[in-house]
């Protein structure tokens, strides 16, 4: 028997089945599991979640004296029930940038206590839980519909130390904004944000002082990371609702079109769309993050360098859409106006890949800051236009993310 209860009645030794609220309203990663910590009591009650759903065939009962909110018999039922209630609180109307990287930059420290609790219980033997991975992958998507950009850039300011946990989330964010750029359905967008999530699982494997080595791998340190995309598969064997997709895009996101990728070195027709769109996606958000051992490309040069290797590395249709689903100027490009201003990009236009908004903060010909202002370059009459990209290297602002999203690096 499946009872809702108040969270007022939880106790040690009763079989938690599903939270009464959103994925982001409660700190745990997995939904099912049975009390046996007092303080997980404590932590539950004083989050936002008000009631829960309890199986009193695999834990302990309420008391006789303290009724249930509502009974059911089948997990089927609970289900329905709590998939009306998230398709009632679900927002999706559009936003700007602004407005969601606030909502972004929660979804990311959720998501990044999340992915590290699964890698963790990955090297402790048990088995991923693909509907708790799909309730974040939800989150995710959601706000990649009200805005693109903002979760996708938000995640590249990931530290050296969350680029493992963080890398998944991103991943599985520009996977479900290529998807849509593909015009896929939106049932196989979310199995490719699944894909995205677990794709480097099997890193969870990788002995820590070679996956954190500061510094270039040695030729038997390389060989042991390249094992990371069959190791994940075989975490995922014994995995619930894990499909086809997922396994295709862990096994395979590491190959290339000209045959030279692993695994298998698998060349251009026998790559699946998946493993070519999760190739893609990988590849991009590894050169704009800082890594241990280099500081990340800034988006537009990583977009110019990616170009050059396209041929032999990505498949051509996949690359182009990935290009047109960022823009040719993604969010935090540097950039030098006509007028001489540098600016940073924050926005895309929907009129033109070449017109995004940006805010300007500095001029080059009185060499010196200016007071920051957001100038639309798709408005009519606007006369400033990208001359060039800009390498911040090169400039050495030290506050560049800040200055774009408003965040510190997530």
């Amino acid at each position: 028997m499946l009872k809702k209860i108040s969270v007022k009645q939880l106790t040690v030794g009763m079989y938690l089945k599903e939270f009464c609220g959103s994925w982001m309203d409660h700190p745990f990663w997995r939904n099912s599991f049975v009390i046996t910590d007092p303080k997980d009591i404590e932590r539950i009650r004083a989050s936002s979640i008000k009631e829960v759903w309890i199986d009193c065939a695999k834990g302990i009962d309420v008391a006789p004296d303290e009724p249930a909110i509502a009974e059911a018999e089948t997990e089927a039922q609970v289900e329905a029930e709590l998939n009306n209630a998230a398709a009632a609180q679900r927002d999706t109307a559009p936003t700007s940038t602004s407005a969601e990287i606030a909502r972004a930059a929660r979804i990311c420290a959720q998501a990044r206590r999340a992915v590290t609790s699964m890698f963790q219980e990955a090297r402790m033997g048990k088995a991923i839980d693909a509907g708790n991975a799909t309730k974040l992958v939800e989150e995710i998507a959601d706000s990649v519909t009200r805005n693109p950009g903002a979760l996708i850039s938000l995640a590249r300011l990931k530290t050296a130390d969350d680029y493992t946990y963080l890398h998944s989330v991103a991943v599985c964010a520009l996977m479900i904004a290529l998807g849509r750029q593909l015009k896929l359905d939106e049932e196989l967008i979310r199995k490719l944000g699944i894909a995205g999530l677990l794709h480097d699982l099997g890193k969870a494997m990788m002995p820590m002082e070679v996956l954190n080595k500061p510094g270039k791998l040695s030729d038997d340190e390389f060989r042991i990371m390249k094992s990371h995309p069959e190791e994940g598969c075989k975490l995922l064997q014994d995995s619930q609702g894990i499909d086809d997709i997922t396994f295709d895009v862990v096994l395979h996101h590491h190959e290339k079109t000209d045959g030279s990728g692993y695994p298998k070195g698998l060349k251009d027709k026998e790559i699946s769309l998946y493993a070519k769109m999760g190739a893609v996606c990988d590849v991009y958000d590894a050169i704009t993050s800082n890594r241990p051992y280099k500081a990340g490309w800034c988006p537009a040069e990583s977009l110019r360098r990616m170009a050059e290797w396209a041929n032999g590395h990505f498949d051509p249709t996949v690359f182009q859409a990935f290009v047109k689903s960022l823009g040719i100027y993604p969010i935090g490009s540097l950039v030098r106006l006509n007028s001489g201003r540098l600016g940073l990009v924050i926005e895309q236009s929907a009129r033109s890949l070449l017109t995004p908004r940006i805010k300007v903060f500095f001029s080059t010909r009185s060499n010196t800051r200016i007071p920051p202002e957001i100038i639309d370059l798709s408005q009519s009459g606007c006369a400033e236009k990208i001359a060039s990209r800009e390498d911040p290297a090169k400039w050495n602002f030290p506050d560049l993310d800040e200055l774009w999203s408003g965040q510190a690096a997530a």
